[in-house]
């Protein structure tokens, strides 16, 4: 039998409670095209467990498998290599099922690989503390919006139009509960950054700055000038990093003074999985620790002098009260947090600068063999292992005609920008240590038939 302990009668008095005349009301904030108002009609009410596990094999079958076709998407989640080792180690027991430590100094196994995390992270971003992982890094630079909001006792960001438009959609939807006023832009399919244009914003009511570093369509800009505003007018930068491995060939957003990092640490460890589970990665400077969401796990001394990991910080909202937690978007991603500390471990330095160095070679050579391409322009003056095309007519069309014939082109600007003719034409192509030379050539070879 279900288990339902609450009665029609509960659910009356806990409604009334909260001023809502129906459960309906409890989804207000979902549009009403996406709420189902009855049973899914094209399913069938029940079937056998042995019919169902057929029919979602069959389905499963429809998809393109990454690695089985020349895989060139991007965007802000990137296919890697991921050695056999991180999976088998996850799978561990003793890390599998250890997932929050509620009674933490109990858990010293998963207090130190999540010290390390840290460690890896704030090296890698260059700040000078990171926190035990946020949920993904699109609600990481949400959290980002809000620090800087209670260190500033400012209410307006301006995010750069480089910024990825699936966080600035994150960004919006938090920002009508909070009062934040978001100055946004979109980016232009040219080579140059919008940083003169966010400069020329700041102003005594800005809180802070949110850049990614590289942008949304690959390109670099170096971050100091824009640091440097932000400071005169007592704004905070706050970088966005949705391609981690590129911080081993590139200066971290700390080393040119942004206050706030995060981002994405998919890349390293964590396979594409249809879009997540994924693991955010966040850092700051010290003197703004005490103001960063989520958990801070510490190393110290036991009685008898015997090194020990702690809980040092946690001011999320399942281990304080509501109002006085620093997020609410309160899941920290600990598997994926692990999963991306043994690849960079396995890496270390020098691996991980060696994959950088790999991933931009690769980008390279595809970059000059599309540029030959009639019709294709490369907008780019700089980048790492992603660039953005403007292939002279909608880009959209083509990705699907070169799907269809099982080349993975890139991810079209006018899928991330509907409706937006300006951006129409861009394709972000993605180049990593995946990638290989006969991918590339077929990628070149299928477009130029397609715009043939």
């Amino acid at each position: 039998m279900r288990y339902l302990p609450l009665t029609p009668t509960d659910r009356h008095e806990m409604l009334a409670v909260i001023g809502a005349s129906s459960i309906d009301d409890l989804f207000a904030d979902v549009p009403e095209s996406a709420r189902l108002d009855g049973p899914i009609h094209d399913l069938p009410m029940h079937a056998s467990e042995l019919a169902v596990e057929r029919h979602m094999a069959a389905l499963a079958r429809q998809n393109t498998v990454a690695g089985d076709v020349p895989f060139f998407l991007g965007a802000g989640a990137y296919r890697h290599h991921v050695p056999a080792s991180v999976d088998h180690l996850i799978q561990r027991g003793e890390f599998l099922t250890a997932y929050t430590p509620y009674q933490p100094e109990i858990a010293q196994g998963t207090l130190q690989m999540l010290f390390e995390f840290q460690t890896q992270v704030a090296a890698l971003l260059g700040t000078d503390v990171a926190n035990a992982s946020m949920y993904d890094g699109s609600t990481a630079c949400w959290e980002a919006i809000g620090m800087a909001r209670r260190i500033t006792r400012r209410g307006k960001a301006i995010l750069s139009g480089g910024l990825h438009p699936h966080y600035v959609s994150v960004a919006k939807t938090m920002a009508k509960y909070t009062g934040d006023v978001l100055d946004t832009a979109l980016p232009v399919l040219g080579a140059d950054t919008d940083l003169d244009a966010l400069i020329a914003k700041i102003d005594d009511d800005t809180s802070c700055v949110v850049v990614q570093y590289p942008d949304i369509l690959g390109r670099i800009a170096d971050l100091t000038p824009l640091a440097d505003a932000c400071h005169a007018k007592k704004a905070l930068l706050i970088a966005v990093v949705t391609e981690p491995v590129a911080l081993g060939a590139l200066r971290s957003p700390g080393e040119m003074d942004a206050d706030i990092v995060v981002g994405e640490g998919q890349s390293l460890g964590v396979g594409l999985q249809f879009g997540g589970p994924y693991v955010g990665l966040f850092g700051c400077k010290e003197k703004y620790v005490r103001q960063m969401p989520g958990r801070l796990c510490g190393q110290t001394v036991d009685a008898e002098g015997r090194r020990g990991f702690v809980l040092t910080l946690s001011t999320r909202e399942q281990h304080i009260r509501r109002e006085k937690a620093t997020s609410n978007i309160c899941t920290n991603s600990g598997l994926c947090a692990l999963a991306f500390s043994i690849h960079m471990t396995l890496l270390g330095e020098a691996g991980l600068r060696r994959l950088a160095a790999l991933n931009h070679a690769g980008a390279c050579r595809a970059a000059d063999r599309l540029a030959k391409v009639p019709g294709v322009k490369v907008v780019n003056d700089t980048f790492f292992d992603e660039f953005t095309l403007d292939i002279g007519q909608e880009a959209r069309p083509v990705v699907r005609a070169l799907a269809d014939k099982g080349v993975l082109a890139g991810v079209s600007l006018g899928r991330l920008y509907p409706g937006e003719a300006a951006l129409a034409n861009g394709l972000i192509v993605a180049v990593t240590e995946t990638a290989t030379d006969e991918d590339i050539e077929a990628l070149a070879t299928a477009l130029q038939e397609a715009l043939a």
